[in-house]
């Protein structure tokens, strides 16, 4: 079986191989198929389409349409992450961006993601780690790379932080999330997560995911970071579900 994408130096998001091509080829648009702009595979117009996540709940993300700290359900039962900044809401053309980067193998999408956020979180508070939510082992296998370690890479090399790969595993294969509703989804991942056994913990992290819809995968990530003594724990995301 082939190593998966982000198990190895040669496949990362930015190794040496698309450095090159993306100087040999000209960038183009992995929305429409036009020209790119400003050395992205984005084109201006589909670049001023972008969905950015102006108002948003502080605690979970969720966007707001009024100025407001704190959605309804954070104000009744606050999650266990200090923060969430997600840079994008989840539609068009996120919505066809981001299956690309996560299904589909496409690491210019992952790579143009990863740029796009790097404006938006490099002004968020600095943790000491970015740690990506991991996979299960199982889909792992049958997907090859893991979407969260290829973003959580890209900026913590851009942004000169930690990547702390080595903190959580997810220790129960669980259902597919975007078959479930939201109490499922809350149930789907009880005790997913766990924090290997003898490792050093910083004290304050991000969590980095590709897409939050209700806040279920990083509630119980969170949880088990805190449990095992990480202190603060905000969650970083390319995109946010209404």
């Amino acid at each position: 079986m082939p190593a998966p994408v982000n198990q190895t130096k040669a496949h990362g998001v930015y190794g040496w191989a698309s450095r090159i091509l993306d100087r040999l080829l000209p960038s183009h648009c992995l929305v429409c198929g036009e020209r790119g702009a400003n050395g992205r595979d984005l084109c201006g117009f589909c670049g001023e389409c972008l969905p950015w996540l102006v108002s948003a709940c502080t605690r979970c993300a969720l966007p707001l349409g009024l100025a407001s700290d704190l959605c309804g359900e954070c104000l009744c039962r606050s999650p266990p992450q200090a923060a969430s900044c997600a840079v994008f809401v989840y539609r068009p053309p996120l919505d066809r961006l981001l299956p690309r980067a996560k299904f589909h193998g496409d690491l210019a999408a992952l790579r143009l993601l990863s740029s796009l956020m790097l404006g938006p979180l490099a002004d968020a508070e600095r943790p000491q780690a970015l740690v990506p939510i991991p996979l299960h082992r199982q889909r792992l296998r049958q997907r090859g790379y893991d979407q969260a370690l290829e973003l959580a890479r890209a900026l913590a090399r851009q942004l000169g932080l930690p990547l702390r790969d080595d903190v959580l595993r997810r220790v129960r294969a669980t259902a597919a999330q975007s078959r479930l509703d939201a109490g499922a989804r809350r149930r789907n991942l009880r005790a997913a997560f766990a924090v290997r056994a003898g490792v050093s913990l910083p004290a304050h992290v991000a969590l980095v995911d590709d897409v939050m819809t209700t806040g279920a995968t990083a509630r119980s990530a969170a949880t088990a970071l805190l449990r095992a003594g990480v202190r603060r724990v905000d969650v970083w995301v390319c995109a946010r579900v209404p």
